[in-house]
């Protein structure tokens, strides 16, 4: 697995699971919403948060493209055998 940096063949995140960055993701705002962090750590934090937000929305893409394939590659089978 790739580290924190890894963005899908486009640099930071490429073999980031979904898992892994949803789980970040949400740590990433529990800090934020905590507070005591400097403004240059919120600013990292909210870059951060950003790139694990955009890793998880191509996953999520990946998933919806995989499963309209999926459900057209059905219908038409069932109207080749009708």
């Amino acid at each position: 697995m790739a580290g924190k940096g890894d963005d899908g063949g486009s640099g930071a995140m490429g073999t980031l699971g979904y898992e892994q960055a949803r789980d970040e993701l949400i740590e990433v705002v529990r800090r934020l919403e905590a507070g005591g962090t400097t403004l240059e750590e919120s600013l990292a934090l909210w870059e951060r948060g950003e790139e694990l937000a955009k890793v998880c929305r191509r996953w999520l893409d990946g998933a919806r493209a995989r499963l309209d394939a999926a459900l057209a590659e059905g219908d038409a089978e069932d109207e080749a055998d009708e």
